[in-house]
């Protein structure tokens, strides 16, 4: 566990193919159900300090207390994910931290040292950021660390995404995200 910002609570691969890797980790590794959004509902996105509009595919499932996305951007916006992926990377891009107390721990990180490179929110108290890595910006692809707000719905959906994972028995291996306005 990190003394600065407690578990690791989210692995993100990136995939050229979001249907494919969710029928693998479904079938093969027998990870799921997934929870898939053809295009995830990102407000207020920044990259680098401009303003854009980023069309990404996102799934997410359990494996024990971790969680797995998938991501495939669906569009050439500037991002850390594009920056990976120009750089010829396939995989594991970021790990990510989940809070609570984001405004509190954003500031003890910015206090630390961390600088955002790319942040936005998803639903009622879910921004996430981006953190680059000051001291070797570009030169460790897959070790970008995010932090991400689970005060409300997103944590509500991160939660039933984990107990659906817990029994799981292999039927309907891919499912819909619900409307984070209802949770």
């Amino acid at each position: 566990m990190s003394r600065f910002f407690g578990e690791i609570r989210q692995v993100c691969y990136l995939v050229p193919d979001i249907e494919a890797a969710m029928d693998y980790w479904a079938n093969v590794l027998g990870v799921g159900p997934w929870y898939y959004n053809p295009r995830v509902p990102i407000k207020n996105y920044s990259y680098r300090g401009e303003r854009y509009e980023p069309h990404n595919s996102v799934a997410l499932a359990n494996a024990g207390g971790l969680q797995v996305e998938l991501l495939q951007t669906r569009n050439d916006v500037p991002s850390m994910y594009r920056d990976f992926q120009q750089a010829g990377h396939v995989g594991a891009q970021h790990f990510a931290y989940w809070t609570e107390n984001f405004d509190a721990d954003l500031a003890r990180a910015e206090a630390a040292g961390f600088k955002v490179c790319m942040g936005g929110e998803v639903g009622e108290n879910g921004r996430f950021v981006y953190f680059e890595d000051a001291k070797h910006p570009g030169v460790h692809p897959g070790t970008v660390v995010e932090l991400s707000e689970v005060a409300g719905p997103k944590g509500k959906l991160f939660r039933m995404i984990r107990e659906a994972s817990q029994d799981w028995d292999g039927k309907d291996p891919v499912r819909p995200f619900p409307d984070l306005s209802t949770l």
